[in-house]
């Protein structure tokens, strides 16, 4: 448990730091409503990436059931949690002068934004059977279908700029998202 505890904190440092981003982001928006053009895509992604990182704190308590915890294992959690900062700090830049608004910035680094994004969806799949084959298989086939419509959608957003695509993918993320969490993890 001890060694659990000692990595948990610096998870719990990395994933502050990524939802202050977030936070801060939003806060500047309502700050300084009309020094950049807000976009309604953009704030979306944003809540989503907050939920997934609401819901990754939540389910990463069962990782104190790992028995031996190595170098590789801990780096693999830390990178998982990189990942995510790196997301966050994707949505907010520190500087928006070099563009007019969200969605110009949105649509000119898409292809990081989903990079990441889908590659947090294959560190779940390392998280997850980390956890034990029982929780794996607690999770139900849907689980890996889950993860590799979310990839695919994540390569689809790569690749495309179609505004009606990322309005509706973002749509479908947070509510399947919403959808999966209350009913897979209520109860740790």
């Amino acid at each position: 448990m001890d060694q659990f505890f000692h990595i948990r904190m610096l998870m719990s440092i990395i994933v502050s730091l990524s939802v202050a981003t977030l936070l801060k982001g939003v806060a500047k928006l309502i700050e300084h409503p009309t020094k950049v053009r807000i976009y309604w895509v953009h704030l979306l992604w944003v809540a989503f990436v907050f939920l997934s990182l609401i819901d990754f704190w939540w389910w990463e308590i069962r990782l104190k059931g790992v028995k031996e915890w190595s170098f590789e294992v801990y780096l693999f959690i830390i990178s998982y949690v990189v990942v995510y900062y790196i997301t966050c700090s994707l949505l907010f830049p520190d500087d928006m002068k070099e563009y007019a608004g969200y969605k110009e910035y949105y649509y000119s680094r898409k292809n990081w934004i989903f990079s990441f994004l889908g590659l947090s969806f294959l560190f779940d799949v390392g998280d997850t059977f980390l956890k034990g084959v029982e929780y794996y298989q607690s999770l139900g086939t849907e689980y890996l279908i889950r993860i590799a419509i979310h990839v695919i959608l994540c390569l689809v957003a790569i690749r495309t700029r179609n505004e009606r695509f990322h309005a509706a993918l973002v749509i479908f993320f947070i509510l399947y998202n919403f959808f999966w969490i209350i009913r897979k993890y209520q109860v740790l």
